[in-house]
């Protein structure tokens, strides 16, 4: 018998519109001082804005999965990626914190509809059983690949540029997701029952299960961690970290501020994240993926906690990077994976994005909690705790998960 394809036109598909939308993302935490700096606002404005960015993104995850649902994925695209460019566009003319933060609501619905919700419910209908770990995987990585060159690019554009001018360019580069389009198209593979039932229904159902909602709290922990070091780490590495060697090796390959290392560190996150979520969807594969979950959590925790406690050098920054990188989305294809396979594909698109809306929620108070804890303290001390605190949380609350489809839980 002829094994199904592993990369199929609608898995590399997803993968160019994820890798751009996230090369995009990843890149505000560039823009935290040029903005701060031009208009004289404490440091908790602009994090706000990228904050109430990350909950939009989240509100919208579930409403775009429903869109796909009933009118059709590409459809639902289109929509998040017209948002998407004219949320950045319109930011770039934003001279004061509160339009700032209006905007972002329009830029964090734009990547709800190019993001992981609507693409990774794609991609997994797509693909044959044996291959839906690993193809989710790889789209995850794509995401990964974009924050490579995100926070570079952005540090080079700001090197010609004013950021507006940057927010412009980005603007028209998100729309080049819709190229992609006509080769985004999946099968609805799905049981008999699965469809006959309604979303009202599957909601329902998913909603009085315990291990949906441990699920669902579980995913606060990642956003929190992965929007704060996003939106904070490039000015906390430039701001608390160690001088560079002038005659090191990272002045040889260019890096000789620390301006450039917290743009570095950054796609270090990228680079060993590809790793990282590749594997982690090869594993899940073959291994109970909640018990990857904690895993992945628990290294998460300590890997922050001993970054805090030692001095922070030009070394530690990168190798923090590195390690963390290697765990960022590792948790996605592995959380995405064990929604559809409890709760079926039919209705996967809406059932993770109400789980990633509570990555979200993490991620508004990761980013808002950094900004307003640096203008009151002067430093990141407090809600880098906090992180380490919650990623424990996560670690543990994975463990009563009954990983088992809904159907022979009831049998």
């Amino acid at each position: 018998m002829t094994k199904a394809p592993l990369f199929t036109p609608v898995l590399i598909a997803g993968c160019a519109i994820l890798l751009l939308n996230f090369a995009l993302r990843a890149s505000f935490g560039m823009f935290q001082l040029p903005i701060a700096e031009e208009f004289g606002w404490p440091r908790a404005e602009f994090s706000l804005a990228i904050a109430i960015q990350n909950l939009a993104w989240g509100i919208g995850q579930p409403l775009f999965g429903a869109v796909a649902e009933r009118f059709g994925d590409r459809r639902a695209i289109v929509a998040g990626a017209l948002l998407y460019s004219a949320g950045l566009f319109l930011t770039a003319h934003a001279t004061t914190p509160a339009a700032m933060q209006l905007l972002e609501i329009v830029v964090g619905f734009g990547i709800a509809g190019t993001g992981f919700g609507v693409v990774l419910a794609v991609v997994g209908r797509a693909a044959s059983p044996e291959n839906r770990s690993l193809a989710l995987g790889i789209a995850t990585a794509a995401g990964s690949a974009g924050q490579v060159i995100g926070a570079p690019l952005a540090e080079i554009l700001l090197q010609s540029f004013a950021w507006q001018g940057v927010f412009m360019i980005f603007s028209g580069l998100i729309l080049c997701t819709l190229l992609a389009l006509p080769f985004l198209r999946s099968p609805q593979l799905a049981t008999r029952a699965e469809l006959e039932e309604s979303l009202g229904h599957v909601l329902k159902r998913a909603f009085t299960d315990p291990s949906y909602i441990l699920i669902f709290l579980g995913f606060f922990s990642c956003g929190y961690q992965l929007a704060f070091i996003t939106a904070h780490f490039p000015a906390f590495v430039t701001e608390m970290c160690g001088p560079i060697d002038p005659n090191g090796m990272l002045a040889a390959i260019g890096i000789t501020t620390t301006s450039a290392l917290g743009a570095a560190s950054i796609a270090v996150i990228g680079l060993t994240n590809i790793v990282g979520t590749i594997t982690a969807g090869i594993l899940g594969k073959k291994h109970t993926k909640k018990y990857l979950l904690v895993g992945i959590y628990t290294a998460r925790t300590a890997a922050a906690a001993l970054f805090i406690m030692l001095p922070m050098t030009p070394t530690s920054v990168l190798l923090f990077s590195a390690v963390m990188g290697a765990l960022w989305l590792a948790t996605v294809p592995l959380t995405s994976g064990l929604v559809a396979h409890i709760y079926g594909l039919r209705y996967m698109g809406t059932l993770y994005g109400f789980v990633f809306l509570s990555h979200q929620i993490g991620g508004f108070l990761g980013v808002w909690l950094g900004g307003k804890t640096y203008d009151l303290t002067g430093n990141y001390t407090m809600v880098w705790w906090i992180g380490v605190g919650v990623g424990a949380f996560s670690a543990l609350v994975h463990l009563p998960i009954r990983e088992a489809p809904w159907a022979a839980k009831v049998a």
